[in-house]
């Protein structure tokens, strides 16, 4: 789905880490679309053949070659158990991508227990509708920066560095962690109660069309998708802007794990571009059909 000039603006005041006054609930008029059900498989974890990879690596290295900016990501395939991570060594500020790992610390916080209305609207709008207060507060509600840390170290995710004080935006990771995230936050053998699993995949499968970019762009027609977007123009990177994905998709019958993240873009709409084009890349090769083997290959001679 193509970002559209009118939700630019909006995008832009989503996208700006000011600490407001606090979160209201969704109001009844405003309608939500119909949560997708995606139920958890696991595989065993492997590395994408070699051959595989390096072809992967040419195609997304050519294509980036005439890009502005830098990108990274990482997929895990959760059929046929095969990883894949491509250029990641330096983290990249999640923007709002940050609402998945305060979401997970604040669901494993909660151990299994019954959200308030309160709190399932606060989670709601922070990541239905990328909501910057709501986010703020369950971040303060999980101890903030020194509360995520704790999280994220307890469930292994080990390269990624809440932003100082309250900034929760400016948290530094790399893809693999946040494809980490994503496998604590929806694998059946993980630290949450299925409860928690099925609720938090419910808010990433109805997120705000307008938002319903980036690693979706891979998806089939007929696949579900789960995601969040992050999204900021950044004075460390003289305005230039940070655009993210991560989500968990099905296409023709892989149930795949991905983050991409990008940074340096002029604006939002290439950084998209850039996020789209690297995910259908990646899905494309690692869901495409073996190639049967020649008949002379298996041949009893």
């Amino acid at each position: 789905m193509r970002v559209r000039e009118s939700s630019l603006f909006a995008a832009l005041l989503v996208a700006l880490l000011v600490v407001g006054p606090g979160c209201t609930a969704p109001p009844d008029a405003v309608p939500l679309p119909t949560p997708v059900s995606l139920t958890p498989e696991t595989a065993d974890g492997g590395e994408l053949p070699p051959a595989e990879r390096r072809a992967l690596d040419r195609a997304l290295a050519r294509y980036l070659r005439d890009r502005p900016g830098r990108a990274a990501l990482a997929v895990y395939d959760r059929t046929t158990g095969a990883r894949y991570a491509f250029r990641e060594r330096t983290p990249f500020l999640l923007a709002s991508v940050a609402k998945v790992d305060i979401l997970l610390a604040f669901l494993l916080g909660k151990r299994g227990e019954r959200l308030s209305g309160y709190e399932r609207a606060l989670a709601s709008r922070m990541i239905r509708y990328s909501d910057n207060d709501c986010a703020h507060e369950l971040y303060l509600t999980i101890g903030g920066r020194a509360g995520l840390d704790r999280a994220l170290h307890r469930l292994d995710v080990r390269h990624t560095r809440p932003g100082s004080g309250l900034y929760w935006g400016w948290t530094r990771s790399r893809p693999s962690d946040q494809v980490k995230v994503l496998e604590r936050l929806t694998d059946p053998g993980g630290p949450l109660p299925a409860r928690s699993r099925r609720y938090a995949l419910d808010l990433m499968s109805s997120v705000e069309p307008s938002q319903a970019w980036g690693v979706s762009a891979a998806a089939s027609q007929e696949g579900a998708v789960a995601l969040k977007n992050g999204w900021l123009p950044t004075e460390v990177h003289d305005g230039l802007w940070t655009v993210n994905s991560v989500g968990r998709l099905r296409v023709r019958g892989h149930d795949l794990l991905m983050a991409v993240l990008s940074e340096r873009s002029p604006d939002m709409e290439s950084g998209v571009d850039t996020v789209e084009r690297l995910a259908r890349l990646t899905v494309r090769a690692l869901t495409r059909p073996a190639t049967p083997p020649a008949p002379w290959a298996t041949a009893d001679v």
